[in-house]
Formats: structure tokens, C-alpha cells, sequence
């Protein structure tokens, strides 16, 4: 059986998720393996695996902010608003001024409201919705409320399409690459803001690269290549959990009584929060914790042979 920890692995173009969790399966021998954040195939970066009884703590690390880095393409418009797609619309991008796409990006940036890519996993009455899209349904997905505490252009670079991809119907194939770093919640799909931006100047675009390089504390510096998962050092449940939701120590007792369920009266005022990580005084996992009026209650246990 493998060692239970959180695996960090930097997905290379061209594979999904998927895959990468099947072979991580494979190099440590085990099935127990699930992600939290999926990457669409285009898509290169961070994932965060967990292993074994380290599963369990996938669902406080799915909601974490995180990092993005990509390149947007102004002048193309395209139905999945990423480069796997299909071109619907180019306009020439030439006259358009950085001030413009500075204020653009402004109006996309804090508390916003976003429509996903039609192309998105979201479920549509129990199907994902770029499945009914490919299968050429009318898909219209809700609006969603979403974070973007940074969004910033590193470079803007004014390029030119190459003939073979110019429509024969358009002027001109002049767009304009924007290099981009994003710092948004959970939930925030980096296409949609490439589409929306486009939209609001006038001239269409797309997603062509995204690499994700932060979930909450966790860094694709800090990642394995597909090819070195067998060799990768797993992060400890304790020192993983620790990191995304904070440590609440408690005693030799206090971690018996936690295992059977029993609350700790009165410990709530030790919370620093809520919900914690609860350590042993031998440095293990016991579980998550958190608040109930002035007690505390475990919220999930991990075996105990697999805590550390």
C-alpha cells in the first residue's frame, strides 16, 4: 500500500486530469488516488492528488484560491474560448489601445459576475455542458459570482495570424497576445475572462496558453513531472492539512476522544480556525475539527495508522 499524502504533479498539454490520476495510480501502486481542480487538456500546471486515506482532505483543498498565468489572444473569437476550439468571429485588433484593454481588464477584476465557457464540466441536468454542446444542443448556463483579486498584463505583444488560419471573410488577421497572471477564487473560469474581455473591446478572444501555478499554499515549483511521480515525496496529511486549514493541537486524550466522536467541552476558544486541522502530540493527523457553540467536533477522522 502506498504512503498516504498529498502529491503535487505538474500536468504537461495534451493529457486530462484523468490521466495523470491514472498514472499516478500505476507508478505508486494503488487506486485509492483523486485530484481536487480539474485542468482542462489544453491546460498545464499544478494539480494536487491525494493518496491514499489523504483522499479525504481533497474537499478543503478544491476551494482554495489559486494562480494562473495565460495568454489571451484579442481579435479571435472561438465556441470553447481556448484554442481547442473552432474560429467563429476575427476582427482586426490593431487599433485597439492598451488604455482600453487596462480598463477593460479593470471592469474584470474584483467581485464580478461570469457566465462559464458553453465547453465547461458544469453539470446540465446530469450532463456536462460541453458534452450537450458538441452533441450541437442549445446549452445556456447561469451566471456565476467569482473573485479576481488580480489581474495583470505582463506583456502585450501586437502579432499576426498566419494566412492559413485567416477566414477568407476577414479584413485582416492582426491580434494582440496578452501575457496575463490572475489571482481569483474557486470557480473562476480563466477562458471566460479572455472571452469577456474580448467582447467588451469590440474584437473578440480567446484563451491560447493557461498554466496553473497555485492552489492555496501549494506551488507547481513544488511539483513533480508526470514521469517522476514514482520518485516525488508526498506531503504528510498533517503538514498538508496544517497548510490549507490550520493546527489545533491537542493532547494524547483529546485525540482518543475525537476518534470516538466525543466532543471536546469548552475547547472552542482554542480554535484559531474554524474548521482546523487537529495534531496529536506525536505530530499526526487525527482529523478535521471545528466548531460547535463552545466545543469542538470532529468533522472527518483519518485512520489512525495513516495519520502522519
Amino acid at each position: 500500500m502506498a504512503a498516504p499524502g498529498i502529491l503535487l504533479v505538474d500536468k504537461p498539454g495534451g493529457i486530462t486530469s484523468h490521466d495523470v490520476v491514472a498514472r499516478a495510480r500505476k507508478a505508486l501502486g494503488t487506486r485509492k488516488i483523486g485530484h481536487a481542480g480539474t485542468l482542462d487538456p489544453m491546460a498545464t500546471g499544478l494539480l494536487v492528488l491525494g493518496v491514499e486515506a489523504a483522499t479525504r482532505l481533497l474537499t478543503y483543498v478544491v476551494g482554495l484560491d489559486k494562480t494562473y498565468e495565460a495568454t489571451i489572444r484579442l481579435g479571435v473569437a472561438t465556441d470553447t474560448d481556448d484554442a481547442d476550439g473552432e474560429i467563429i468571429a476575427m476582427t482586426d485588433a490593431s487599433s485597439v489601445e492598451s488604455v482600453a484593454i487596462a480598463e477593460g481588464i479593470a471592469a474584470l477584476t474584483g467581485r464580478i459576475s461570469q457566465v462559464p465557457s458553453t465547453y465547461s464540466a458544469i453539470k446540465v441536468d446530469g450532463r456536462r455542458a460541453y458534452d450537450l454542446a458538441r452533441a450541437g444542443e442549445d446549452v445556456q448556463l447561469k451566471s456565476r459570482e467569482v473573485t479576481v483579486s488580480r489581474f495583470a498584463v505582463r506583456a502585450e505583444r501586437p502579432a499576426r495570424m498566419t494566412p492559413s488560419a485567416v477566414a477568407a471573410d476577414a479584413a485582416s488577421g492582426a491580434v494582440i497576445d496578452l501575457d496575463v497572471v490572475v489571482d481569483c477564487s474557486s470557480g473562476t473560469y480563466i477562458r471566460s475572462l479572455a472571452r469577456d474581455l474580448g467582447a467588451a473591446l469590440g474584437v473578440g478572444g480567446h484563451l491560447t496558453v493557461l498554466r496553473r501555478t497555485r492552489i492555496g499554499p501549494f506551488e507547481v515549483a513544488d511539483a513533480a513531472s508526470v514521469d517522476a511521480i514514482a520518485e516525488a515525496t508526498l506531503i504528510p496529511p498533517a503538514a498538508a492539512a496544517t497548510a490549507v486549514i490550520g493546527r489545533f493541537d491537542v493532547t494524547a486524550d483529546e485525540a482518543r476522544d475525537l476518534r470516538h466522536g466525543k466532543r471536546l467541552a469548552g475547547a472552542a476558544s482554542r480554535l484559531a480556525a474554524d474548521p482546523s486541522a487537529a495534531i496529536d502530540p506525536d505530530g499526526a493527523l487525527v482529523g478535521v475539527v471545528e466548531r460547535r457553540a463552545d466545543d469542538v467536533k470532529s468533522a472527518m477522522n483519518m485512520p489512525q495508522e495513516a495519520t502522519r
